[in-house]
């Protein structure tokens, strides 16, 4: 795990040099291990090119060093990621005649680009940001992941291209501005989060998962190489003997190769019953205790702890508790900021970073049960987008004015109730999708911003699933090309990767995901079950009291600390006299929910956090608010 960054320069750049070690610098965090970098030009001199790399040494500790060339030095790499494959690449990589000099994943990336061009990356099982500069071509080729697990940003203007693994070290070269996107501000209080390709800075966008791009003769090209499988409705390809034992299989095999390292390394384990499987099946490879570690609160409706230890006991895991409270949040939520370069969007990034902190003074790796919800069918929407059209089948003007009067009239922790219903009545199907985590109508927008916003529309909205798709396989193609890649697996990359510790996601693995896509809905949702499939996989191996758990998500008791210990901190932020976004929102509007929510009549945790990292992200990066 590492950070990488570069430019392709065809005009001048003073000092381009300096500028190339302030862009690594600024990745330090990413890669504290190593450090190495490499200034060239295209053969006839029209363009300059500088490749940084920073590492984090986990694999081949010894000979691991970037940018790493081929045999002749006319191919370099320098890559962020795991190729889970790699064995079998290298194999297969000697057989056609390649030399290796190295143990590592990376170089079988450069010989596997030599032997079949920018088609490799579809042969590549794992997570991956590179940028291969071929001299012989003078080309730039750049690519991510299937599912944006690991990050790559590009900015392109007046015949210079950067790119890197971080927005700060786009920021860190000279010239370019930390402006605001207006679209991307409007974007944000659409979903909670910016969705790709755009970021909230100007001119900096995402490179997007499962694509590639190709920089010749100075124009940059992409294309997207995969698609994830839920986007397509189910095509019979016969039928699996027993799919439960074949998933196991899958799993079982997506946990194991991710156990591959040559430094220790543990879980992240909640009590739910994704981390608990991953803890389970690290067992089975293990001859030692896994290390696990766990994050918890003193409001005990909140901490999962008590779930977390049962499993610690039932595998005799090396077990590790962190209390984390509001102070926690509130000390270290602008450093989270700068961090992930974006408002926090969740506030479980806060005790997810200080869990992956402490981690890392006992491992260099863990494993997660990241993913699995959106791969798998585990939250509440994903049984209720079945019930949209029966719904919507109540007249509007009845729903309007006797069911959401009556849905929001209920005490103050009913949420997820006026959630669903809020929901449950968009008609377009990209507007209702972000709406299901929370986010403003287009409605509650116009009430509260001064901020004009045209209707979400145009990059804005999620890509389309195939017409005809079912409701399950519809929602969840939106989790995977949008919600996943764009703030959760975003949130997990910068949280671990700034305490310099990286993550390995088993669910995210795209040939078990392959597998499910390929079974029938009642697989993954069976009546009001969520997660079947998986329930029933862990059968012989979890407990019955995680097995039977509903699902309750990683919840932080902000909306008490709002009330309680942070609503000084919450209100200065947002109505106080150094408020940078103050004059975004309309003054009652942003009383009444503010009110509202300290005098518990309405829950507006979610908006509030929205609002307040917006604040503190205007703050971190010195941005002056759109007009």
């Amino acid at each position: 795990m590492c950070g990488i960054a570069g430019y392709v320069a065809t005009r001048t750049v003073l000092d381009a040099g300096t500028a190339l070690r302030r862009m690594g610098d600024a990745l330090a965090h990413r890669g504290p291990d190593d450090s190495g970098f490499l200034e060239t030009a295209t053969r006839d001199g029209t363009a300059r090119v500088g490749l940084a790399h920073r590492r984090l040494s986990i694999i081949d500790l010894a000979t691991g060093h970037q940018p790493l060339g081929n045999e002749d030095g006319s191919v370099q790499i320098v890559f962020n990621g795991e190729i889970y494959n790699f064995s079998a690449l290298r194999d297969e990589l000697i057989s056609a005649g390649h030399r290796f000099s190295t143990r590592s994943d990376t170089e079988t990336i450069v010989h596997a680009y030599e032997q079949w061009g920018i088609d490799c990356v579809s042969r590549f099982r794992g997570m991956f940001a590179f940028a291969i500069w071929d001299a012989g071509r003078d080309r730039l080729f750049l690519a991510r992941d299937r599912f944006g697990k690991k990050p790559l940003f590009l900015y392109e203007r007046d015949g210079l291209l950067l790119f890197a693994s971080e927005i700060k070290a786009i920021l860190a070269f000279p010239g370019v501005e930390a402006r605001i996107e207006r679209d991307a501000l409007c974007d944000y209080f659409s979903y909670r989060y910016v969705p790709g390709p755009a970021t909230l800075f100007a001119g900096i966008r995402k490179l997007a998962p499962g694509s590639h791009a190709l920089w010749e003769n100075g124009r940059l090209v992409e294309c997207t190489f995969y698609v994830p499988p839920d986007r397509e409705m189910l095509r019979s390809t016969g039928v699996v003997p027993d799919p439960v034992a074949a998933f196991l299989g899958e799993l079982d095999e997506a946990v194991r190769v991710r156990m591959v390292s040559d430094v220790p390394f543990g879980a992240f384990l909640s009590g739910g019953i994704d981390s608990s499987a991953v803890v389970g099946l690290m067992r089975r490879h293990s001859s030692l205790p896994v290390k696990t570690f766990s994050v918890g609160f003193a409001e005990g409706d909140y901490s999962e702890l008590r779930y977390a230890k049962t499993i610690a006991d039932h595998f005799s895991t090396e077990h590790h508790e962190l209390p984390v409270s509001h102070r926690d949040l509130m000390d270290n939520l602008s450093s989270l900021v700068r961090f992930r370069d974006a408002p926090v969007a969740e506030p479980s990034d806060i005790p997810l970073f200080l869990l992956a902190r402490q981690a890392r003074h006992t491992v260099k790796m863990v494993l997660t049960g990241e993913g699995a919800d959106e791969v798998l069918g585990g939250y509440p929407k994903h049984v209720y987008e079945r019930f949209v059209p029966l719904y919507q089948m109540v007249p509007a003007p009845l729903r309007r004015s006797v069911v959401e009067p009556l849905v929001r009239a209920l005490p103050y922790g009913f949420r997820r109730i006026n959630t669903a219903v809020a929901a449950m009545g968009t008609t377009a199907w990209h507007e209702r999708m972000p709406r299901w985590f929370g986010a403003l109508s287009e409605e509650n927008k116009r009430a509260l911003l001064r901020v004009r916003c045209p209707p979400s529309a145009g990059a804005s909205r999620p890509s389309a699933p195939e017409r005809g798709n079912s409701a399950l396989r519809a929602i969840l193609y939106f989790d995977q090309t949008s919600w996943l890649p764009d703030n959760l697996l975003e949130r997990g990359d910068r949280n671990t990767m700034a305490a310099s510790l990286e993550a390995r996601m088993p669910f995210m693995d795209h040939q078990l995901i392959a597998f499910i896509s390929n079974l029938p809905d009642h697989w993954r949702i069976r009546g009001l079950n969520t997660k079947r499939l998986l329930r029933e996989a862990m059968r012989n191996l979890l407990p019955d009291t995680i097995l039977r758990r509903p699902k309750v998500g990683f919840r932080v008791p902000v909306n008490e600390w709002f009330r309680g210990p942070m609503r000084e901190y919450l209100f200065d932020h947002l109505r106080g006299p150094s408020s940078l976004t103050r004059d975004y929102y309309q003054a009652d509007a942003l009383q009444r929910v503010l009110d509202e929510h300290t005098s518990r009549r309405r829950n507006h945790e979610k908006l509030l956090w929205s609002l307040l990292t917006l604040e503190i992200w205007h703050r971190e990066y010195r941005v002056a608010a759109s007009p």
